[in-house]
């Protein structure tokens, strides 16, 4: 391959341009013209195509968010719009791309390879670290170092002011941010949709907190939780527990941005310096992953339906441990 493209898709996750930066330099050492594809599948049905050298990718391995920014594309969804985008990819002369991004890039990117028999390797960037076939997706380290260095401050006011705090963090699907931010902050509970939640435990741990006069709680529940989140959650448990002062905080998006990592930075530039690599070796549709510091090749069919799960070690600690 003599021109090669890359884009980020769905949602932003720290680590993105670390590994638009490797894609970068991998590419251009071995030989290949690199372009960037703005705003995910909208831009490729759009030709919002811009080259890429070494110079434009430095000083961006410590940024957050995007440098290529990311976008939902509901036209790529249609034929009409991911023939569009074949024929922008066949004009601009690009034979393959690395496709940064999750569930949703992966799934287009498998049925366009489908239809039109075009390569694409794929690199797991999602802080939901959702995906199988890989350890951490990036983006999931920086994420929950944010979501964990918020639910410490919040701790500092419900020990200031006896109250308990609800925090929701992201996970509509997966409670992997939820399990390890509640295990590191020292939450008294952590509710996430893999677990069924035991409401009664809860209550339970909190009528024994209350005897002991234990007011200031932490709870960390996912947004997908099956409790419908925390305003739901804390509506229970001011009617169970009207003594408690019950607060609710949404992380939220905080959680998106942020300086990556250490971590964050060599996984994302590993992924994305063997994305290259495959792209360039002949291998297609296929997602980087890194299981056991190995690097892994899982088809995107795979990555797709298949989920990571939760480690059943985790949940002991939680009962163990909160």
């Amino acid at each position: 391959m003599k021109k090669i493209a890359v884009f980020t898709s769905g949602g932003d996750s720290p680590g993105m341009n670390a590994c638009i930066r490797a894609v970068v330099r991998t590419g251009i050492k071995m030989g290949a013209e690199v372009v960037g594809i703005r705003c995910g599948y909208e831009g490729m049905i759009e030709a919002d195509f811009v080259p890429l050298d070494s110079q434009a990718v430095s000083g961006i391995i410590q940024q957050g968010g995007t440098i290529l920014q990311t976008a939902r594309c509901a036209r790529f969804r249609t034929p009409e719009g991911r023939r569009m985008a074949y024929d922008q990819l066949m004009k601009a002369g690009i034979e393959g791309v690395v496709a940064i991004g999750g569930d949703g890039t992966f799934t287009g990117a498998h049925v366009f390879s489908q239809e039109y028999d075009f390569p694409f390797v794929g690199t797991p960037g999602t802080i939901d670290n959702d995906l199988f076939g890989t350890d951490y997706t990036i983006g999931y380290d920086t994420a929950i170092n944010t979501a964990m260095a918020a639910i410490d401050n919040i701790r500092d006011t419900a020990n200031a002011h006896n109250r308990l705090f609800i925090v929701e963090v992201m996970g509509r699907d997966a409670g992997f941010i939820a399990l390890r931010s509640g295990i590191a902050s020292g939450a008294e509970a952590v509710l996430i949709p893999e677990s069924t939640s035991d409401t009664q435990h809860l209550l339970e741990i909190l009528s024994r907190n209350e005897a002991m006069r234990k007011r200031a709680n932490i709870i960390v529940v996912a947004e997908g939780d099956e409790e419908g989140g925390a305003f739901q959650l804390a509506k229970t448990i001011r009617e169970r527990f009207p003594i408690f002062e019950t607060k609710v905080t949404i992380l939220g998006h905080v959680q998106r941005g942020g300086r990556p990592t250490c971590s964050e930075r060599v996984l994302a530039s590993r992924l994305g310096m063997e994305a290259v690599k495959a792209l360039l070796d002949g291998r297609r549709n296929v997602m980087i992953g890194q299981v056991h510091k190995d690097i892994t090749y899982i088809p995107f069919e795979q990555a797709i339906k298949h989920h990571q799960r939760v480690n059943p070690g985790l949940l002991e600690m939680v009962e163990m441990l909160c």
